[in-house]
């Protein structure tokens, strides 16, 4: 499902499967999208940030068009500690792999793979960033 922003209309509460992962869409061109996924974030639990939220940046392969400084962003995986990853949705090559990454982290938020939790994904993942 998709949502443009948070917090999600209440009136399909009962309707809304469950949540496993959350993937904050960033477009690195607009600086609104920067705003609209911070105004967001205020309303995911705390608890998602446990190895249910991810964020998704886009445009990176257009570094003249960038209206967000990086470090602005890479702050958000910080703050949050989530994973981030970085594609360029034109090429087509990197949206296959990048969709396909996205699917392996929601089938482990999904707790779908044995032996591999979210938090031990996440612990993974952080160390990968070091």
């Amino acid at each position: 499902h998709i949502a443009a922003s948070l917090p999600l209309p209440s009136e399909r509460d009962h309707l809304r499967p469950r949540i496993d992962l959350i993937v904050f869409m960033i477009d690195i061109k607009s600086k609104y999208s920067l705003k609209n996924v911070e105004a967001s974030l205020a309303y995911v639990d705390a608890s998602f940030f446990l190895g249910k939220v991810c964020f998704l940046v886009t445009g990176v392969g257009r570094v003249n068009y960038c209206s967000i400084d990086t470090s602005g962003v890479c702050k958000l995986r910080e703050t949050y500690r989530s994973p981030m990853l970085f594609c360029e949705l034109e090429l087509e090559g990197v949206r296959v792999a990048t969709a396909q990454r996205l699917l392996r982290i929601l089938q482990i938020c999904a707790g779908l793979l044995p032996g591999v939790s979210a938090l031990s994904f996440l612990s993974l993942m952080r160390n990968s960033d070091d």
